[in-house]
């Protein structure tokens, strides 16, 4: 492994000794060029706006910038992060925790949408150092006076596109109306539209300006396109692709949410394992959607950008683009989901005729010439459809139960057992437990943890 220059090394920073230890500790060595760029002027007590797409490393930069100056013995809020969605608040607190662990007694609290207002009150009756939430929450809390932000100096919107796009411009501006004028101000977005400037505008003062390029090695991504005829409909098309390819793990992008729910509906139809995630969706039906997706129970999420920005997926075999964006930025920022972390990945685009000027002012946009490649024969409808390879199983017991992870895998794996191979992710939720089991062991599966015990209780199970 190539040492980082003294300039890309996180030991050139004027870092607090802790901070710098919880870094080597977590393997953090080379700055990111978002890192490398941003992180100077944000310890400096500067405004930033950070244009950076996701898995630049963006979280660790404004993580960095309010655990430096965080006061641990002035036990009161001092810093506020805001994000578009609750997966993305959970993982943005997750990583403040991870990097704050060689500090004592710092407390993050995480404010979203989707539990009861009442114990997150009384959470926040014993106060906090730092606040992670989303802006319909925050505001609840601040409308219900169990929130005040006296002592606020660091404010962060991440994903601040998003977070406009789905409306939260009342909320952003009735939370930045209550915070004290002093305080530093930094807003990542991975995309940049007026909207950002406007805001930026009124919040901030005399941002430093950054722009990074995407840690995404193009070169992992294959890119394909796909022109509709006249005899053939879209979903079919969808379909022809998901036949030929067989992603094990496929995310179909569509431009609204009624699209979404239209397309699963058709592929569920003709056998396709497929579930449609969009903003409208209660919190429990979205967390439910995304651990079939990420146990491999489903094989494809048709989603909005907005829905699936934030969601923390670590493999992803294909992208496919129902419609082309409607901003090229966002076909750059799909694509990525796919191909990450050195692993390869492929995307697909669908197009019409009428789209033919969209296609010419992306590779305008992209700087190179997509090959338009012609869609798979249709006598591949006749071949069944990909199953994904688990099953999905929910529990009536979670950690308020004080059911662990291993209970469930020694209740699976015991007399008569299922072996420890054909177990996939085991999730704790307060009043819930999912383990995802092979396909074919599904129904022993079940079985076994109907009529056998944990914590020496009989809990109910079953199939979703």
């Amino acid at each position: 492994m190539n040492k980082p220059t003294n300039q890309s090394a996180f030991s050139s920073l004027n870092l607090h000794h802790n901070l710098l230890e919880s870094l080597t500790s977590l393997g953090y060595q080379k700055m990111t060029p978002i890192q490398a760029q941003s992180l100077p002027p944000v310890l400096a007590g500067k405004d930033v706006i950070a244009q950076a797409k996701t898995g630049s490393g963006k979280t660790a930069v404004f993580s960095l910038g309010l655990l430096e100056k965080l006061e641990v013995k002035r036990f009161c809020i001092q810093a506020l992060v805001l994000c578009p969605t609750r997966e993305l608040a959970d993982q943005v607190a997750k990583e403040i925790r991870r990097l704050a662990r060689g500090t004592q007694n710092i407390k993050v609290l995480t404010l979203c949408g989707g539990v009861p207002l009442g114990p997150q009150a009384s959470s926040l009756k014993h106060g906090a150092h730092i606040i992670v939430g989303t802006p319909g929450r925050i505001e609840d809390h601040l409308n219900k006076g169990t929130l005040k932000f006296d002592d606020v100096n660091t404010l962060v919107l991440d994903e601040a596109d998003r977070m406009l796009d789905m409306g939260f411009q009342l909320a952003l501006d009735a939370i930045t109306g209550r915070l004290p004028t002093q305080r530093q101000t930094l807003l990542f977005s991975a995309t940049y539209p007026e909207q950002i400037k406007s805001i930026a505008k009124r919040i901030m003062t005399r941002p430093v300006v950054v722009q990074a390029e995407t840690t995404h090695d193009s070169t992992t991504i294959q890119q394909h396109l796909y022109k509709i005829d006249d005899g053939i409909s879209r979903v079919t098309a969808l379909r022809l692709l998901l036949q030929k390819y067989h992603p094990g793990s496929t995310l179909v992008f569509c431009n609204t949410r009624r699209e979404t729910e239209q397309v699963a509906a058709e592929l569920t139809k003709h056998s396709v394992s497929a579930l449609a995630l969009h903003g409208d969706l209660e919190q429990r039906a979205r967390d439910q959607i995304l651990i079939q997706f990420a146990n491999k129970s489903i094989s494809v999420l048709v989603a909005t950008d907005v829905a699936a920005r934030g969601l923390d997926i670590e493999t992803l075999d294909a992208v496919i683009n129902y419609h082309i964006a409607n901003e090229y930025e966002v076909h750059l920022h799909r694509i990525g989901r796919t191909g990450r972390a050195g692993k390869s990945g492929a995307a697909y685009t669908l197009y019409s005729e009428n789209e033919h000027y969209k296609v010419e002012r992306l590779e305008s946009f992209l700087g190179h010439r997509i090959k338009t490649e012609p869609l798979p024969t249709p006598d591949l409808l006749n071949q069944p459809a990909f199953r994904p390879p688990m099953v999905t199983l929910k529990i009536g017991a979670g950690k308020k139960q004080k059911v662990r992870a291993g209970d469930i895998l020694g209740a699976l794996t015991g007399e008569n057992s299922i072996s420890g191979e054909q177990v996939g992710k085991i999730q704790l939720f307060d009043q819930w437990a999912y383990v995802a089991v092979s396909r074919d062991v599904a129904n022993h599966a079940l079985k076994k943890l109907t009529e056998g015990k944990m914590k020496g209780r009989s809990f109910r199970v079953w199939r979703i």
